[in-house]
């Protein structure tokens, strides 16, 4: 959680972020094409420039897609397949010619900001591939420079998890030994050259391994009992924030602490054979709306606190070609007849996630009235609750729609500048908001309904007849 001394910042970010969808140009969908039923790529370019959608990542660099998200602001991630990198390494006319063709071809007009040379390299256990990766990455980005798009396009490769051989806890998150000569040299290329180290985190597979009623809540930013790092005192509310300060720990470790962290892909699926844990609707629902509202707070990871990492969902769409599992073919968010296949709050016609009861979103499930009848009674947290689950609460108030400018600085209820304050206030608006009925002042039973008016000064707090 974000510590008091990272506060304001969090605050100022968070209401700029929430309230403009153009600004959270952190939230990203990976848009694979192992499909035969995808809709046409400018069916999808209207689909996107619908919802607060700012970033794609492509797994190539398909001409139709690119050109077709021309001019819609939407940032696109391209990529150089595993079998590209031979002829990338060994010949500096070959990364140019694949610039000019993928690249110039569609730049300004498609807003290019990525290409990831590869896809999980490190994982094939191919050493010859391995050796090639640097040599490739070093001459795609000496070829965007002789075009003058040094800086402007980043250059980086994807990582599984599996690179780590340690990440529980997080602070304890170090890379497989036989990998980290090859992983300092290209982090020393990619500190030079400002670009981010991409991996992809899935806690679905996480429970996959711990099908344990409490490792799902944890994996789906539900309530839970949180999970203490030993080795730093943090508690950790979600495996999400433990898988990337996992990798945040590893990357620190080896001496590169200043490398960007980029989310390549994270998803859950919705649909899963007989025999597989934990894919179903309610469960995709929960994780990836979740996961949107916890990027959209700006609160950061216990390592990382006060912005969110660039993180792509997987996916956009099923992709029904793909081998393996049911589960495999079953992460998109959309049906290819463009109607979503469940709700996460990203239409900009609508920003908050419709919740399932079986299910329900940490601290509570809103449940909203029509017209709530007016309450003479304040929603207020309950004594003794710790700073950590004020800091979940008031990520959770301020990233469900409510206006909690009077806790940005200069507002009216800024100070005192506490987390205890600042919750309480938040805590108060969102129940005034959403409905007053007293489930939505529940935030995991750490508050309760009061009717002392807890106004002070010139903050006032919604309630009674104020």
């Amino acid at each position: 959680m974000a510590s008091l001394s990272h506060l304001p910042i969090f605050l100022s970010l968070l209401f700029t972020a929430f309230y403009s969808a153009a600004s959270q140009s952190f939230i990203g969908v990976n848009y694979g094409q192992v499909a035969d039923n995808l809709p046409p790529p400018a069916a999808t370019a209207k689909l996107l420039q619908s919802t607060a959608i700012k970033r794609v990542r492509l797994y190539g660099a398909d001409p139709a897609i690119i050109k077709a998200l021309a001019g819609t602001g939407i940032a696109i991630a391209i990529g150089a397949s595993n079998g590209d990198i031979p002829a990338l390494a060994s010949d500096p006319n070959a990364a140019a010619q694949w610039v000019n063709s993928n690249v110039l071809a569609f730049y300004p007009a498609s807003n290019i900001d990525l290409i990831n040379v590869g896809n999980e390299v490190l994982f094939s256990n191919d050493q010859g591939l391995i050796s090639q990766l640097l040599p490739a990455m070093r001459n795609v980005q000496s070829a965007l420079s002789a075009a003058s798009l040094g800086g402007k396009v980043r250059v980086s490769t994807v990582h599984a998890m599996t690179l780590l051989a340690q990440s529980d806890p997080p602070s304890s998150g170090r890379f497989n030994p036989g990998l980290q000569d090859v992983l300092k040299g290209l982090l020393a290329f990619q500190r030079d050259n400002g670009s981010p180290f991409a991996v992809n985190p899935y806690p679905f597979f996480a429970y996959q391994s711990d099908p344990r009623p409490e490792t799902l809540a944890f994996c789906l930013f539900q309530q839970n009992a949180g999970r203490v790092d030993a080795g730093t005192g943090i508690k950790y509310m979600n495996m999400f924030d433990a898988q990337v300060d996992g990798v945040r720990s590893a990357l620190n470790a080896i001496g590169f602490k200043d490398i960007e962290i980029l989310i390549a892909e994270t998803g859950w699926p919705y649909r899963g054979d007989s025999n597989e844990v934990g894919p179903s609707v309610e469960n995709a629902r929960a994780y990836n709306g979740n996961l949107i509202a916890h990027l959209r707070s700006q609160v950061g990871t216990p390592l990382m606190p006060g912005k969110s990492v660039e993180t792509y969902i997987f996916a956009l769409y099923d992709e029904d070609l793909k081998p393996g599992g049911t589960s495999e073919r079953s992460f998109g968010l959309y049906k290819p007849d463009l109607t979503v296949t469940y709700d996460v709050g990203l239409s900009k016609s609508s920003q908050t996630p419709s919740t399932p009861s079986s299910t329900p979103l940490t601290p509570s499930t809103p449940r909203v009235t029509p017209s709530p009848k007016p309450s003479s009674a304040w929603c207020v947290p309950k004594a003794g609750v710790s700073d950590a689950q004020l800091q979940a609460n008031l990520d959770y108030a301020c990233g469900h729609g409510i206006d909690c400018s009077a806790i940005q600085p200069g507002g009216a209820c800024f100070d005192p500048n506490t987390v205890a304050s600042h919750a309480a206030y938040a805590m108060n608006l969102y129940y005034h908001t959403v409905g007053t009925v007293p489930l939505n002042c529940d935030f995991s039973q750490t508050a309760t309904l009061t009717s002392s008016n807890p106004s002070y000064n010139a903050c006032t707090y919604p309630g009674g007849n104020t």
